[in-house]
């Protein structure tokens, strides 16, 4: 088991702002989407673990600050929270270029398998990938 973090860094884009000059909140869940996608195409691929089809079944984002075009580049750090079966979840923490943390998400996503539209078991390349990055179980 491990507990790192994978980050990513995105920048704020010109069409990311709705009309009182903040990201619009549809652009943090497209945040955490690049993020998650590149560090389980990245880093589990650099592990052997070839990441298959998998499909988001839930998702909550929690708005902290507001994000503006001078807030970037935002980091997105990338951590597993738990490894199931045929399921994991994934807490994307959303940082300002200040480092304020302005959002969290947590996605729970599926392994899926295209052929039978149906859950499939993760395979063990992909559990042992997902738990280096699994975050220390806190209480209190």
């Amino acid at each position: 088991m491990g507990s790192k973090v994978f980050t990513y860094e995105i920048q704020v884009r010109w069409g990311d702002s709705d009309r009182l000059g903040h990201v619009n909140n549809t652009r943090f869940v497209e945040y955490m989407q690049e993020a998650r996608v590149h560090f389980l195409s990245s880093e589990l691929e650099s592990v052997g673990a070839r990441p298959g089809a998998m499909v988001v079944r839930k998702m909550e984002v929690e708005f902290l600050r507001p994000v503006t075009d001078a807030s970037g580049p935002l980091t997105i750090d990338v951590s597993v929270l738990h490894v199931g079966n045929s399921s994991y979840t994934i807490r994307h923490v959303v940082t300002n270029r200040d480092g304020v943390h302005c959002a969290t998400g947590d996605a729970l996503l599926v392994a899926f398998d295209v052929k039978t539209e149906r859950s499939r078991p993760l395979s063990e390349a992909e559990r042992d990938g997902l738990e280096r990055y699994l975050a220390p179980v806190t209480t209190g």
